[in-house]
């Protein structure tokens, strides 16, 4: 999709698969690999779970399991960029799923109600895990729910990625000068197994995703759009692959290859003055390691 083309001084709170979002703003590579890893140069100091991106210097903040979570934080940094006057909103995205949470249904109502200038991107690929749209709601898909609490609502085809850029870009454009949120339904497919512990083909047909993988594969469809425009050939694609791969390659053995953060970082950032139950933890834990060493890997810093 081309929602991540609009380069825009967004807080962008999201959800697991939104990576391109981070690589146009500028995250590098290397900083994936770091956060993968948790290494030193993690900025979440090894904290979090693979995937679990964040950047403050691009105004992304930092993914969370929990399913809808970052929606009311979206609408919550929205209306204060409303009450800072800036000319800016913020945009969250999530799945069909995340609509059948109780944060979603908050968050759309408390955006509405105060008129947060927020983009609610909600990417609709038919599956939560093994759960269909059929077993999680009798709406019509996610976009009337938007309407539904008084927010202008579009739906655009998720696997056409100038539909996506021209959606987003007239919903921002009412977010910021409106100043009035707006729901984005993508309608797509997810074609993979959910995670690497999900196998697909136990709850829908391999027909079913090869229908999808091949007649209405997105990024096939881009492909012919700028080939015929003479801007793409096959031969810039097998350079572009290789290279990224390379570089790929090296950013995951610079990253295996860093020290993983002190010991110390499991107790800071949350206090200003460290409390006595979490200097007691940290040292039962450092005694522990020290009693039994060979249950710890041997880079683990006591």
């Amino acid at each position: 999709m081309l929602h991540q083309l609009l380069l825009l001084p967004w807080m962008m709170s999201s959800f697991l698969r939104e990576p391109g979002v981070l690589l146009w703003r500028g995250f590098t590579l290397q900083e994936f690999a770091n956060q993968c890893f948790g290494n030193m140069l993690d900025y979440g100091k090894g904290r979090q779970m693979p995937i679990h991106y964040g950047s403050s210097r691009l105004n992304y903040f930092t993914v969370s399991s929990p399913i809808a979570t970052q929606i009311p934080h979206a609408v919550g940094a929205a209306y204060s960029l409303k009450m800072d006057g800036k000319n800016a909103c913020t945009i969250t995205y999530f799945g069909d799923g995340g609509t059948s949470e109780g944060d979603f249904h908050a968050a759309l109502n408390f955006a509405a109600v105060m008129e947060s200038p927020v983009i609610f991107f909600c990417r609709n690929n038919g599956w939560a895990i093994s759960t269909p749209t059929a077993e999680q709601f009798r709406s019509d898909g996610a976009v009337v729910r938007g309407q539904a609490y008084g927010i202008h609502s579009i739906r655009v085809d998720g696997n056409d990625a100038l539909a996506v850029y021209s959606a987003v870009h007239a919903a921002r454009e009412m977010a910021v000068h409106d100043c009035r949120p707006v729901l984005v339904e993508a309608l797509t497919y997810r074609v993979g197994h959910h995670s690497t512990s999900d196998d697909s083909t136990k709850y829908r047909s391999i027909d079913e995703i090869e229908h999808w993988k091949i007649a209405r594969d997105p990024v096939s469809r881009f492909r012919k759009w700028v080939e015929g425009n003479g801007w793409w050939s096959e031969a810039a694609e097998v350079e572009h692959r290789s290279s990224t791969r390379k570089e790929l390659l090296q950013a995951i053995q610079a990253a295996e290859r860093a020290e993983k953060p002190p010991l110390s970082e499991l107790f800071t950032d949350v206090y200003d003055r460290v409390p006595s139950n979490l200097q007691e933890q940290e040292k039962s834990l450092r005694e522990t390691i020290k009693k039994h060493p060979k249950d710890y890997p041997s880079d683990v810093q006591v």
